[in-house]
């Protein structure tokens, strides 16, 4: 049998009839709790993996050292929160759907899957919100994230998440890049990043604007809006915030990828509600890698999926700065059809692949 055959066997409904096939499709959330795996927490084989990259010489010195900064940074934040206003309080938890939107409905759903098209008001309010959030620059996070989808779960893949939780959370981001991810990023097209003008503008000025937006601009807001002390301000609303904001958007790359169910494809990443509580609509994301060209990242709406990502865009779009809607709930209901009918479905179907493919090099002729 190929290994073709035995996915289409392992991801096949099975039964004496279609409703009998298609209720053995039935499984996880919310028909059965999350499947879990089990994470290694045994300090030896942590002290193991860090003596492998520091003699291969793989350790990303610059990058693990700002991030270890941060976190000692966010720590301050923690101890200076009775120090400060609520009115501080309420700007460092505003700042996590802003910075966070930054990023689902900036340079994820618009910039690195083109899932809808923005106009100029959109893309430069999307742009500061993601310089805030400061998680590198548009231009980057979008190659790397379509490097990801075209290559999930392989070498290839920035945040490989077969290599266990802690490196698809952060511990990718301490040490150097397989150099299969630079091989493979080479090959996909980037064009329609390098011809909008708000991505090159933060690219020039990277990583300067994006420090300055991140840390000083919350404590200047603060300070001169209702006279906090500036650095109170900085270590709560700027770091503390910023590492929360981190940690919720490396979770799709982790806990996303690990722990959940499998309803749309019997192969990883999963559906996950706590992850789309802190990424803002960001954890279906056993739907968003089967389509992922869809702009809401999820099957149903807000009132059934939390989604504040995919209000925002609609808002954006009864308002006329967003437009171009792009769904995949024909295809998925195409798909369903076909199993229904007593066919077989690929855990992963050429039309799928080929949408993912799509997405993932996200080519234009024209920008936005």
């Amino acid at each position: 049998m190929s290994a073709t055959d035995s996915i289409v066997k392992a991801a096949a409904g099975t039964g004496v009839d279609a409703a009998a096939a298609e209720q053995s499709l039935k499984k996880g959330y919310p028909h059965e709790p999350l499947a879990t795996r089990s994470l290694d927490f045994n300090p030896v084989h942590w002290y193991e993996a860090v003596e492998k990259h520091w003699r291969g010489g793989t350790l990303n010195y610059p990058m693990g050292i700002y991030i270890t900064l941060c976190h000692y940074w966010a720590l301050i934040g923690c101890a200076r929160l009775t120090s400060v206003s609520a009115p501080t309080l309420l700007w460092a938890y505003v700042l996590w759907p802003i910075t966070g939107l930054g990023i689902t409905a900036g340079v994820h759903r618009l910039w690195s899957h083109r899932s809808y098209t923005a106009g100029p008001f959109l893309r430069c309010l999307l742009m500061l919100m993601n310089s805030i959030a400061n998680q590198g620059s548009i231009y980057h996070w979008a190659r790397d994230h379509r490097v990801h989808h075209k290559h999930s779960e392989t070498p290839a893949d920035p945040h490989n998440a077969t290599r266990g939780f802690f490196f698809a959370h952060m511990g990718w981001l301490y040490v150097k890049k397989d150099p299969s991810i630079h091989i493979e990023g080479k090959k996909l097209d980037f064009s329609d990043l390098a011809r909008d003008p708000f991505v090159t503008f933060q690219k020039a000025l990277d990583p300067w604007f994006a420090l300055f937006m991140c840390f000083v601009f919350p404590g200047l807001v603060a300070k001169f809006g209702w006279g906090e002390d500036f650095w109170n301000a900085l270590w709560v609303a700027g770091a503390l915030r910023y590492v929360v904001v981190l940690h919720a958007t490396w979770m799709v790359n982790s806990a996303a990828h690990l722990f959940g169910d499998h309803p749309y494809d019997a192969q990883w990443p999963a559906e996950n509600p706590f992850v789309s509580f802190a990424a803002i609509g960001e954890g279906w994301h056993n739907w968003h890698h089967k389509y992922p060209y869809d702009y809401a990242a999820s099957e149903f709406g807000v009132s059934s999926q939390f989604n504040p990502t995919k209000l925002f865009i609609d808002i954006a779009c009864a308002l006329g700065l967003a437009s171009n809607r792009k769904r995949a709930t024909n295809a998925w209901g195409r798909t369903k059809q076909r199993r229904d009918e007593g066919g077989t479905v690929s855990a992963l179907t050429p039309a799928a692949k080929a949408a993912a493919d799509y997405a993932a090099t996200a080519t234009t002729k024209k920008a936005d």
